[in-house]
């Protein structure tokens, strides 16, 4: 399984992760009780049930670059193009707007 914390504004918002059963993210319970942080997305609605896909839910999957610096990313780090969630845990830690993602360490 990989895993990543999702940050709004230097804030601990969530848990994104990859498993058997596809794409999840999920707020923190403490995120989720101050309303004012707003929500990630407005394709991710601040709710306690986790959200699910088959595929890299589509908010996460805009985060990754595309084009050149994509090509770069890969090239230079031995990336697998198909496998959105490592390039999600190790392309997105500095994304343009409000919102990166950290790798999930215990």
């Amino acid at each position: 399984m990989k895993k990543g914390w999702v940050y709004k504004k230097e804030k601990l918002s969530g848990t994104v992760w990859e498993d058997d059963n596809g794409y999840h993210f999920q707020y923190e319970e403490s995120y989720l009780q101050n309303p004012d942080y707003g929500a990630v997305s407005r394709t991710l609605p601040l709710r306690s049930e986790k959200f699910t896909d088959k595929n890299m839910l589509p908010f996460f999957d805009g985060l990754i670059p595309e084009g050149w610096l994509l090509q770069i990313a890969i090239d230079n780090w031995k990336l697998n193009p198909r496998d959105r969630m490592t390039l999600l845990l190790t392309l997105c830690k500095d994304c343009i707007g409000d919102v990166s993602i950290r790798n999930y360490e215990l």
